[in-house]
């Protein structure tokens, strides 16, 4: 990323703002923070700010569904390389909010997309989640469905769409782990869905070295899926969080199984069973094999989606997003 110039959405996040922090020590021509989140971008620029005095940057406030703020800022500030890492991401909020999530998370892709391949960017990293993989909530099919929109996008213009797939990092916003602290401060009970549920984990730092490993080995068109370990037991991560606190699990403080939330599984997957995994020739990056969609059809479908969105009807709303992700069970 040296000497380039990066846009970085969600550039206030979790992922987004370590992404900055580590797109910064590469000396880029320009670095541009993009959020709809007035605080969050506040803290992200003035960490950059304090860390990285001589680093020409911008901190645009906007929403990636707005197509005016999205095409004036890559008209401004003429990014080489966009990260995409704006999503609404949390799960049971999203069970009964279809259309906030689709208009967020597929038409806010395909917004910024496009505006990436009018204005000739030469590159675009989608960032996903293992929730994508036979999705069985709304928040992983509008990701798949972003998924399969950069991949039919790759063929029709010059910018080069990568995407990469991961699952949960440690410590973000709204995850378990901070949730855990609060819980085993307040004396708990900690509460944990499942007695059997497992997740992915990785730090936010390493995945943010794969996510810009990933752009620099990928040609176009292909789904990066991080090799995350093995899966952990949630109530294994919170009987170890209680220990490292000085007390006693299930004396001390107490587990309670509360019951999966709406859409949520038991376990995740990182690829699809029709998605082929193979080296990339670096030990922690694999490439799924991607499958193949009609782009005329789903861009039909995609078309009809965006009008059911400014109508508000969820149910037509759901229908359309199953049609679109045809392997979307939806779970209460």
């Amino acid at each position: 990323m040296q000497g380039k110039t990066v846009l970085v959405t969600g550039g206030g996040g979790s992922i987004g703002s370590e992404l900055c922090k580590q797109l910064a020590k590469t000396q880029p021509r320009k670095l541009i923070v993009f959020d709809q989140c007035e605080f969050n971008l506040y803290k992200i620029n003035a960490e950059l700010q304090r860390r990285f005095p001589e680093l020409p940057r911008a901190a645009v406030l906007g929403d990636v569904a707005d197509p005016v703020a999205v095409q004036r800022a890559i008209r401004e500030q003429k990014p080489e390389i966009v990260f995409h890492a704006a999503a609404y991401k949390h799960v049971p909020l999203l069970q009964n909010q279809v259309r906030e999530a689709l208009h967020n998370n597929l038409i806010g892709t395909k917004i910024l997309a496009e505006a990436a391949i009018a204005a000739g960017v030469a590159r675009f990293v989608l960032i996903s989640t293992d929730k994508a993989v036979n999705p069985t909530n709304v928040m992983g099919a509008t990701k798949r469905a972003a998924e399969i929109l950069c991949q039919n996008l790759d063929r029709q213009g010059h910018t080069r769409f990568t995407t990469v797939r991961f699952g949960n990092v440690l410590d973000s916003a709204g995850s378990v782990v901070p949730l855990f602290r609060e819980q085993i401060q307040a004396g708990g009970p900690v509460t944990v869905t499942h007695p059997d549920i497992t997740r992915y984990f990785m730090t936010i730092p390493e995945a943010c070295q794969l996510i810009m490993q990933a752009e620099t080995i990928g040609r176009g068109g292909e789904v990066f899926v991080l090799d995350m370990g093995e899966p952990v037991k949630i109530s294994y991560l919170a009987e170890q969080m209680i220990r490292l606190s000085g007390k006693r699990p299930g004396t001390d403080i107490k587990i309670e199984y509360v019951g999966l939330r709406p859409g949520e599984k038991l376990y995740e997957e990182l690829f699809h069973e029709q998605e082929q995994l193979l080296p990339t020739g670096h030990e922690k990056l694999r490439l799924a094999k991607a499958r193949i969609y009609d782009s005329a059809e789903w861009s039909r479908q995609i078309e009809g989606l965006q009008q059911a969105c400014a109508c508000r009807d969820s149910a037509a709303l759901l229908a359309d997003l199953q049609r679109l992700v045809p392997e979307f069970e939806c779970r209460p």
